[in-house]
């Protein structure tokens, strides 16, 4: 048995049931700042153009990919679907955030405690894996309760 399934096995043996509801809080909100990026896009794109000195194609593939992990992967980790990619696709966003948006903030400690925990809460879901109230485990159950 690898370290991934090892990993695995024990976050289905160890996942408490309030867990899955921290878990679709932190889905509800991850979709929610996607769609304040969304409306924010520009403003945004120039406040990482004073860090990232690329081209404005690159600065705005940049903020559509974050607004299409925020929202799609939101909705994926609020449902318990796909989990762990929903996870991946959002830790390197809030890495960046923690880094290059926060130091720019008026008020960095505030939204830093925001970006912390909820980075904390992704790597704890990476790890732990869906939990019992989630599509993958109705999945799940249904596919052995065919065979």
């Amino acid at each position: 048995m690898n370290l991934l399934q090892r990993l695995e096995f024990w976050g289905d043996r160890h996942h408490p049931k309030w867990a899955d509801i921290f878990r679709f809080v932190l889905g509800i909100f991850l979709c929610y700042k996607g769609i304040e990026f969304l409306e924010n896009m520009s403003a945004m794109i120039g406040r990482m153009g004073t860090f990232l000195p690329n081209s404005y194609f690159s600065l705005s593939l940049l903020g559509h990919y974050i607004v299409f992990a925020h929202l799609i992967g939101g909705l994926m980790l609020a449902v318990g679907l796909l989990t762990r990619a929903a996870c991946i696709m959002q830790i390197p966003i809030l890495i960046g955030a923690i880094f290059f948006v926060n130091q720019a903030m008026f008020r960095p400690f505030q939204e830093m405690a925001v970006t912390l925990v909820c980075l904390a809460g992704l790597i704890y879901f990476l790890i732990a894996g869906n939990g019992p109230w989630s599509v993958d485990k109705y999945f799940d159950e249904k596919r052995e309760g065919r065979s």
